[in-house]
């Protein structure tokens, strides 16, 4: 067949992980042009003030026995109760009433609430990178704000980003 079709079966087999073809990894090499943009993005993320003051809420938060320990009865007691709800066992009130005194108790904290929303944050940043870069694989160029309006459930044909993607 054409030179196109043998490509795509070798890169089919080297995928599936069958034969002998192994693709060239010079991507992965650390003075590749891939490699060296990945070290500017995490020079600049940790570089950039906003992730210095999450990194700081986060650490403060890490040296708070106090915080810590709220925080992590509070995290426990969640699971308990989501894993007795979903055993099927009704919850009482005063289980839930408890729980949720513990959690305003624990968002009553500042050192707590602000390692929270520092968590949350940061948990965002590193899913929109990801998301980014995998769609940049996927795709074979950068996203555009519909391709990843689309992919996120926010696009236009009522589609939630699933397979596929329009014709052209």
């Amino acid at each position: 067949m054409s030179g196109s079709a043998e490509i795509k079966n070798k890169s089919a087999i080297a995928a599936s992980g069958g034969g002998a073809y192994v693709a060239s990894m010079n991507l992965l090499e650390d003075d590749s042009a891939v490699m060296a943009k990945t070290r500017d993005l995490c020079e600049t993320i940790a570089s950039d003030s906003d992730y210095c003051e999450l990194l700081q809420k986060v650490e403060k938060f890490l040296a708070d026995d106090e915080a810590r320990l709220s925080y992590q009865s509070v995290h426990e007691s969640g699971q308990a109760l989501n894993q007795k709800q979903q055993s099927g066992l009704q919850l009482s009130d005063s289980e839930i009433a408890e729980f949720e005194g513990a959690r305003t108790q624990l968002l009553n904290n500042p050192i707590a609430s602000d390692f929270m929303q520092a968590q949350q944050t940061l948990e965002a940043l590193q899913s929109s990178v990801s998301r980014m870069v995998g769609m940049t694989l996927e795709l074979g160029r950068v996203p555009t704000p519909e391709d990843i309006a689309q992919a996120t459930g926010g696009g236009c044909c009522g589609g939630e980003g699933g397979e596929g993607g329009g014709g052209g």
